[in-house]
């Protein structure tokens, strides 16, 4: 995939990038597979805003993709599609019993390819399969945490892991952050990268695309008064922080660890801040 650019027929339009739909292969979703979106602008059950700076944009509907095809799926690419919800590619596969889905689409998945899933299948990319039949160094995606619980790691634009070694019921992979980290070799993979690799270099340009895409302006703390935020006050000039970096409500954010699921640890072989301590 390329990057389109513009030309700089008005400031906003200088610098800006987009991404290229060529291969985009239909603009129309299937309507049996996508559901009305409701917007909750960052707001909780009880309406109270939870995350800042969400809201507006451009009305979307939600795909239903499968994350969990069942072994023995032999289907056909119909369509390579856009979905606004993320930022990869989506393709629609239509199975040997004559039913759509939607999957996550890799670089390498055009109209017209075969997609099967098992575990005596050719080791092609977009096929998936389980861990214990991949072979060691395949480069992977939408990988199952758990069996049978469907694609849940590796799922972005551009994204890829790789599977390092399998010994003793499991398989060492190494993720995009860097982690390695123990995962039932029953648990299933597709083969590949997940396509759109470009997005990351995509440059927004304006605040009104932001806008489209959800998002609301943010203030930076250092230029509230002290009221409001602990980075506030002053008399106008930019100076260095005497305190480590905060949120509105004093919580520390820099280096401040938010993980709270620690009965996975576990598993991970290798922390991904192994390399950031050397």
């Amino acid at each position: 995939m390329a990057i389109k650019a513009y030309n700089p027929t008005t400031p906003g339009r200088r610098g800006m990038t987009s991404q290229d739909f060529g291969a985009i292969t239909t603009n129309k979703p299937l309507r049996s597979l996508i559901v009305a979106k409701r917007r909750g602008n960052g707001r909780n059950n009880q309406g109270r805003i939870t995350t800042r700076h969400q809201g507006g944009g451009a009305r979307k509907f939600y795909r239903l993709v499968n994350f969990n095809l069942p072994a023995g799926t032999v289907a056909t690419v119909e369509h390579i599609e856009y979905d606004p919800n993320r930022s990869a590619r989506i393709a629609r596969i239509k199975d040997q019993n004559e039913q759509y889905h939607y999957i996550l689409a890799s670089t390498t998945m055009r109209q017209g390819m075969t997609v099967s899933v098992g575990e005596d299948i050719a080791v092609e990319a977009g096929n998936r399969m389980p861990l214990k039949a991949i072979p060691v160094g395949s480069v992977i995606h939408a990988i199952e945490m758990q069996p049978g619980r469907g694609a849940q790691m590796v799922r972005s634009a551009g994204n890829s892991a790789q599977l390092m070694a399998k010994e003793n019921g499991y398989a060492q992979v190494r993720l995009p952050s860097g982690e390695v980290r123990l995962i039932n070799l029953e648990c299933t993979a597709s083969l590949g990268v997940v396509g759109n690799e470009q997005h990351q270099n995509i440059k927004i340009g304006k605040a009104g695309r932001s806008r489209h895409l959800g998002k609301r302006p943010s203030v930076r703390g250092v230029v509230m008064n002290a009221v409001d935020h602990p980075h506030g006050g002053g008399d106008g000039g930019r100076h260095r922080m005497a305190k480590a970096p905060r949120t509105p409500w004093g919580q520390k954010t820099l280096g401040f660890k938010t993980r709270r699921r620690k009965n996975t640890s576990q598993f991970i072989v290798r922390s991904r801040h192994a390399a950031k301590r050397k």
